[in-house]
């Protein structure tokens, strides 16, 4: 049996795929900072984008979208601003949030969520 690591790993990687799919570049993944952590760093065209995964298996727990919760989209935000300053971007630089949510397989990102 897999433990939360191994699956959570396992949806990261569908995520990216897709995303690179979508056109996505990925920069990196599981950046960790004193502030949290971002599952997802990618570049959109020329957006930065800062991407938070969630998978649940049915709707048991509801909707995975709806676990990035007010105060997961704050330590996101605040992780974000630490790579910015980390990689020496501006602030300026243009940046937004996703949200992929894998509900069983089915995969939906949810562009500028946040």
């Amino acid at each position: 049996m897999k433990n939360r690591r191994e699956i959570g790993r396992e949806y990261e990687d569908a995520a990216a795929a897709y995303l690179e799919k979508n056109g996505y570049v990925i920069l990196e993944r599981n950046y960790r900072d004193r502030r949290g952590e971002i599952d997802i760093i990618a570049k959109d065209g020329k957006e930065l984008v800062f991407v938070e995964v969630k998978y649940r298996r049915d709707l048991e727990k509801g909707d995975p979208a709806e676990a990035v919760h007010f105060l997961k989209q704050k330590k996101v935000r605040d992780s974000a601003r630490g790579y910015l300053y980390q990689h020496r971007l501006g602030e300026d630089i243009p940046c937004r949030f996703d949200v992929v949510a894998i509900l069983g397989q089915e995969i939906r990102l949810i562009k500028d969520a946040f």
